[in-house]
C-alpha cells in the first residue's frame, strides 16, 4: 500500500460524480473540511470488521439498514430515533431466531450521495441534471437548483455529526433496553394481521423471562441495556471522502473518516476506477455490491485490490440480483471466491433489484419481492454449502406508503398518501419489522438443517 495516497483516485477515470463549475469554491470546502474532526475512529472500523468477520463465519448476522438517501430538509432528532428503533426490534428477533450476535449498521450519518442511471432527466420537455442526493445538489426540478454546490458537504458534515451524537446517545443511555425493545415488537404482533409472528414473540418473551428470573437484568447487566451500533454509505463523492481521510497513530493506516464502513455501488465498481482506487486504501471494512453484470473475472480482480492480505470482515459482498434472478448469478459468483479461497461475507440487498413503477406512476417495490429475493438467496446458500452472513435494506421507522404489501397490505393506490423519499422507496416500519420476522424464520431453518446435518 506504500504506493497508495489519499489522492491516488483523481489519477483514475470517474464516474457518477458531479462536475463543479466553481473550482476555488470546492477548494476551499475541502480545506475546511480537512480541519474538521473525523465522524468515526479507526478502533471502532476494527472493531466492525471483527464482527463482520465473525459473520463471515456463521458466528454472527449483519443487519445493515436506513435511508435510500438522507435528506436535509426531512432530517429531525424523530426520525433518526424511528428508525434506530425499528432496527433494534429487527436486531432482536434475529439474534433470537439466529442464535448469534447482530451486527447493526445503519445506512445513516453520511448518506447523502445517490448513483443515478442517466445524468439528466426530462420533465415536459425541458432537460436538467439529475437530482444526485442533498450532498450534491437539490431536488427542485429547476436550473439553479441542480446546479453540484460544495458548500453542501459541510452541511452534510454537520447534520452526519449530529447524528451520530444522537445515535451514540441512544445506543448507551438506556433507549436500546432489551426489556423496553421487546416491548415495541409485541406492540406489532398484537394486529390481527401479525398473529402469525406471534408465536416466536411470545417465547422470547419466555425467554426474557427466565433471565429476569434467574437474576440476569439491568442492575446486573450493562448489556442489557446498551448496543454497539455503526453507520456506513456508499462511498460515492470521493472529495467529501478524501476531505475526511486521517491517518490513524496507532496503526499508520489511513482511516475514511466519514463512516465506519464504506461501500462500492454497483455503477462504480471499475476494477481501474477512482472509487475502487479510493476504497483500496483504507483500513475501514469495505463493502461491494454485485449485480448482475458482475462477472467471475471482475469479482476476483475486485477482491485482490481491495482485500489483498485476505482479512476476514474486510470485504462485503453485498448480493442485488431481484427476485427470481439470484439463483442465475450468485452461484457463478460463489464458485469465483471459492476458487479464490477469498474471505468475504455474504449479503443480501433484496431491495435495488425489484424497484418497478406502479400504475399510478410511483417507483415501488413489491413486499413479496423483496421476500422472495432474501429467501433465494438463503437456498443458494444452503445448496452452495456456504454461509449466508447478512441483510441490507432500504428503510425507514416512519409510517411511509412507499413500498406494496406486507401485513397492512400497502397498495398501489395508497402510494401518494406518505410518498416521501427523494430517490428510491423504503421499507415502512412495519414492513421492516415483518420482513424481520420472515428472515428469522429461515435462519431459524438454517439452524435445523445445520443440526441435522451434524447428526448425520
Amino acid at each position: 500500500m506504500s504506493e497508495w495516497q489519499k489522492t491516488t483516485w483523481r489519477n483514475k477515470p470517474r464516474v457518477q460524480m458531479p462536475d463543479y463549475t466553481d473550482q476555488n469554491a470546492l477548494n476551499a470546502v475541502e480545506t475546511q473540511l480537512g480541519k474538521y474532526p473525523p465522524l468515526v475512529f479507526a478502533g471502532e472500523a476494527r472493531r466492525l470488521k471483527q464482527h463482520l468477520g465473525a459473520a463471515g463465519r456463521g458466528e454472527a448476522f449483519l443487519l445493515q439498514g436506513g435511508d435510500c438517501a438522507e435528506s436535509f430538509d426531512q432530517f429531525s432528532a424523530d426520525a433518526i430515533r424511528d428508525t434506530f428503533k425499528v432496527m433494534l426490534q429487527m436486531a432482536l428477533v434475529l439474534t433470537y431466531a439466529a442464535k448469534v450476535p447482530v451486527v447493526k449498521v445503519g445506512r445513516m450519518a453520511g448518506q447523502f450521495a445517490k448513483p443515478r442511471s442517466a445524468p439528466t432527466e426530462t420533465v415536459d420537455g425541458v432537460e436538467l441534471p439529475s437530482y444526485r442526493g442533498d450532498i450534491i445538489n437539490e431536488l427542485a426540478f429547476t436550473s439553479d437548483s441542480r446546479i453540484p454546490n460544495p458548500q453542501k458537504m459541510l452541511q452534510a458534515y454537520t447534520q452526519a455529526a449530529a447524528t451520530l451524537n444522537l445515535l451514540r446517545a441512544f445506543s448507551t443511555g438506556g433507549y436500546a433496553d432489551l426489556n423496553q425493545v421487546h416491548a415495541w415488537t409485541l406492540g406489532f404482533t398484537e394486529t390481527e394481521k401479525a398473529e402469525t409472528y406471534r408465536a416466536m414473540a411470545s417465547r422470547l418473551t419466555d425467554t426474557l423471562d427466565f433471565m429476569k428470573a434467574a437474576g440476569i437484568n439491568n442492575d446486573v447487566s450493562h448489556q442489557l441495556q446498551s448496543v454497539e451500533f455503526y453507520t456506513s454509505h456508499e462511498s460515492l463523492l470521493l472529495e467529501y471522502e478524501e476531505a475526511l481521510t486521517r491517518l490513524d497513530s496507532t496503526s499508520g493506516k489511513w482511516l475514511a473518516g466519514s463512516g465506519h464502513m464504506i461501500w462500492i455501488g454497483d455503477r462504480t465498481r471499475q476494477p481501474d476506477g477512482a472509487h475502487v482506487e479510493f476504497c483500496r486504501g483504507v483500513l475501514n471494512p469495505i463493502g461491494l455490491k454485485c449485480g448482475p453484470s458482475t462477472s467471475a473475472e471482475d469479482l476476483k480482480v475486485l477482491m485482490q485490490k481491495l482485500n489483498p492480505e485476505n482479512e476476514e470482515g474486510r470485504l462485503t459482498l453485498i448480493a442485488r440480483f431481484g427476485a427470481g434472478n439470484v439463483g442465475d448469478h450468485l452461484p457463478r459468483l460463489i464458485k469465483a471466491v471459492q476458487e479464490e479461497g477469498a474471505n468475504v461475507t455474504w449479503v443480501c440487498d433484496p431491495m435495488h433489484g425489484n424497484t418497478i413503477k406502479s400504475a399510478t406512476g410511483y417507483k415501488t417495490r413489491p413486499f413479496e419481492r423483496v421476500l422472495g429475493e432474501v429467501r433465494d438467496f438463503f437456498g443458494v446458500h444452503k445448496a452452495e454449502g456456504t454461509i449466508p452472513g447478512g441483510v441490507h435494506f432500504e428503510m425507514t421507522g416512519q409510517d411511509v406508503t412507499e413500498c406494496t404489501g406486507g401485513v397492512h397490505a400497502v397498495t398501489e393506490e395508497d402510494l401518494s398518501a406518505r410518498y416521501h423519499t427523494a430517490c428510491d422507496p423504503r421499507l415502512n416500519a412495519s414492513q421492516s419489522l415483518e420482513l424481520a420476522f420472515l428472515v428469522a424464520e429461515e435462519l431459524v431453518k438454517q439452524r435445523a438443517d445445520t443440526a441435522q446435518d451434524v447428526a448425520v
